[in-house]
């Protein structure tokens, strides 16, 4: 029995057991919330691809019913255009795929550039009907990082991180 007063208890834990727990928890949840959100790139290449995807379907969709389909944007959202047969522009809003699209969360499109890599004072394509495009380059923006999209004057379309030249590469196609 005396040797049971002396002992103390071995049952629970100490202060400073507690504070490494909850230190280890912290670090571990903010380590796995970090990687869960998407970066600003991630998002970036996300919608230059949407976007490149889109062009590519007005551009063939102009050349398949004969009516040629524009892209305009203010910088924060975008919409598509087609052209009746009195020569007027009017919005498609009865295409789920063509319709009206706003950039999310400070996403911009910066800069559109033709085929000699000039900056264009208006953001607008046009896809002719009968299947011809301009070379173009265009940049989409989320706080410091940029993505690219380029079109080749034969159509092709792809997608770059970064602020590279991709315009040149693509013209020379």
């Amino acid at each position: 029995m005396h040797e049971a007063i002396g002992r103390r208890g071995t049952g629970g834990f100490t202060l400073m057991e507690m504070l490494v727990v909850v230190l280890i928890a912290g670090i571990l949840l903010g380590t796995v919330s970090a990687r869960l959100q998407p970066r600003n790139r991630d998002l970036l290449q996300v919608e230059a691809e949407r976007l490149a995807q889109l062009i590519e379907l007005a551009a063939q969709e102009a050349q398949v019913t004969g009516a040629a389909i524009a892209w305009t944007s203010d910088g924060h959202r975008y919409r598509f255009w087609r052209q009746g047969s009195d020569q007027a522009w009017s919005e498609i809003r009865d295409d789920d795929l063509l319709r009206a699209r706003e950039l999310s969360g400070g996403m911009a499109i910066s800069q559109l550039r033709n085929e000699a890599g000039r900056v264009q004072p208006e953001l607008r394509l046009e896809f002719p009907a009968d299947g011809s495009m301009v070379a173009f380059s265009m940049d989409l923006r989320l706080g410091a990082d940029v993505y690219g999209i380029a079109a080749s004057p034969v159509g092709e379309l792809r997608t770059v991180p970064g602020q590279e030249k991709i315009h040149g590469d693509m013209a020379a196609r």
